[in-house]
């Protein structure tokens, strides 16, 4: 089994995905836009996870890259193999699907709550009534056609939401460890600016490990139901 992820910043790799992948007895194969965008034939994936980023779904100018990357997804997807998105991934993967992706009215940045939108009979995965987790991001999106909302936050009404059995996208971070917490900080402080629903530097990395180890084992969970035919 393969599972390939697309990587657009240095800073932004697989976290606690990657421990999980390894035990499922996944061979891991990538595309780092930074460095190519060749992406493979998408017959030859059996799970795709696009990750997160600083720039827009709409930088196709600056990032031209973009648009073969999302054409990859839209056929991924189309070819009912499993994918998840993270952050910007879950962006693409809605405007991949032709869903507008826009700056969302408030940076969520730090730890803040989601809350499960679903009723216990619907059939997708469910997250917890109330999880704290890691935000970064100060962009949202609109749900694809077909699409189910599983959660919202105070911040954002679109955190997370899923097609079909296999295809989930996510605007928050279960993959972030504390050292992929430290790395984003380092790379990305220059948008810690106070405001409601961001964190200062030290508040996002004086959390407990226990923290860390729930939003990871969440992770865990979100990845064995994707795949699990």
């Amino acid at each position: 089994m393969i599972a390939h992820y697309l990587q657009h910043v240095p800073f932004e790799g697989l976290g606690s995905i990657q421990p999980w992948l390894e035990a499922a007895g996944y061979k891991i194969t990538k595309t780092q836009f930074f460095k190519s965008s060749n992406l493979p034939i998408p017959d030859t994936v059996d799970l795709l996870i696009v990750m997160g980023g600083p720039m827009s779904v709409n930088d196709e100018d600056e990032f031209p890259w973009l648009i073969g990357e999302k054409q990859f997804i839209y056929d991924v997807v189309k070819s009912g193999k499993s994918i998840l998105g993270i952050c910007l991934g879950a962006q693409l993967i809605a405007n991949a699907l032709g869903a507008k992706v826009y700056q969302n009215n408030e940076k969520e940045i730090g730890w803040f709550p989601i809350h499960s939108t679903l009723s216990i009979d619907e059939p997708c995965f469910k997250f917890p009534h109330s999880l704290e987790v890691f935000h970064w991001h100060g962009e949202t999106f609109d749900l694809p056609v077909g699409a189910m909302q599983l959660a919202r936050s105070a911040a954002c009404e679109n955190q997370a939401f899923q097609i079909g059995k296999s295809v989930m996208g996510l605007q928050f971070h279960l993959e972030t460890t504390p050292e992929t917490a430290l790395e984003i900080v380092k790379n990305c402080r220059n948008e810690l600016k106070p405001s409601k629903y961001v964190q200062a530097e030290s508040e996002i990395l004086s959390v407990t490990i226990e923290k860390y180890k729930t939003i990871n084992r969440i992770m865990d969970e979100v990845l064995s139901f994707i795949v699990k035919k």
